[in-house]
């Protein structure tokens, strides 16, 4: 029997969070051993060998990028940039859960800048969700808690920067393939963390932590290319809810590689989150969907 679209977009978006989510359980797996810019410099140069490769053998080299989208390519690098510093320093710091859990909350921040700063129109049960979500991340940071953990903080800044990241993202010209901004931003992280690294000594490194760079630039490498993948199959209203496996696989590698499992009041918040943003993406799907509608609508000849 074939495997529908929509099913094979789901499980690549399900590949591509447990992808991700194996990577980030590989570099926390050496906190403490490797320092944080010598890792994600390592990671940088594997990864933007391979996706140099791949990006020369899908001709996205070639590609003319206009003025307007080197602009917006600028401040996509910075967001990611900003993201990968803060996200794993908090994650060093922080269950894996947690940080996970903290990110989910992206579909509301990325929802709530696009009416801010891109003027898109957001109802009222879109809005409450937001508010819902965010109550949901403060019952993961919960400040103000004897527990409180300021690394909290710097996976909040890490939402901001993705947000940044992704919004930026959304600004792109068709006319700019995905492999060429993905090669372009991996660069520039690897000179990025490269320089920063020269300013501490480098750890020596044996052949687990080789062996766990590497599988975390392959993972990372295996989760860009399954996300550009779902792009391209089935409806993104249909896969983008999958995008909340990753909590399943947060709280599985969490429990398995380090022993956490986080507290109850932290998993009711995650849940809150994840259901406010299944909630958000149900809702712009909706009106995508009517939005379409109208306008086959409108340009329909009369008489038909």
């Amino acid at each position: 029997m074939a495997r529908s679209d929509n099913l094979t977009g789901a499980l690549l978006m399900m590949a591509s969070m447990a992808a991700f989510t194996l990577n980030d359980t590989m570099m926390k797996l050496m906190a403490g051993e490797i320092p944080l810019f010598q890792l994600l410099f390592l990671r940088g140069v594997l990864t933007t060998v391979a996706v140099a490769v791949i990006a020369w053998r899908m001709g996205a080299l070639r590609a003319q990028v206009s003025r307007r989208d080197r602009w917006v390519i600028f401040w996509r690098t910075v967001g990611e940039t900003g993201a990968a510093y803060f996200f794993l320093t908090a994650l060093f710091n922080m269950p894996l859960a947690n940080v996970t859990s903290i990110l989910a909350a992206l579909p509301l921040t990325i929802t709530l800048a696009a009416a801010i700063f891109l003027r898109e129109p957001v109802g009222w049960k879109r809005l409450a969700a937001i508010v819902v979500g965010f109550a949901g991340v403060m019952l993961i940071v919960r400040p103000g808690a004897s527990d409180f953990n300021v690394y909290s903080l710097y996976a909040l800044i890490a939402v901001g920067f993705v947000t940044l990241r992704d919004l930026s993202s959304r600004r792109l010209s068709p006319q700019t393939p995905s492999m060429l901004v993905t090669l372009i931003t991996s660069a520039v992280i690897m000179v990025f963390f490269g320089l920063g690294s020269l300013a501490d000594d480098w750890a020596p490194m044996d052949g687990r932590a080789l062996g766990l760079t590497a599988g975390a630039a392959f993972m990372i490498i295996g989760g860009y290319l399954f996300s550009i993948m779902v792009m391209r199959v089935g409806e993104i209203s249909f896969t983008a809810p999958f995008r909340y496996t990753g909590l399943i696989w947060a709280l599985v590698l969490g429990w398995l590689a380090f022993g956490e499992w986080p507290e109850t009041i932290t998993l009711a918040g995650a849940a809150i989150v994840a259901g406010s943003g299944l909630f958000t993406l149900y809702r712009e799907s909706r009106l995508a969907r009517a939005e379409r509608i109208a306008q086959s609508a409108r340009t329909r000849p009369r008489g038909m």
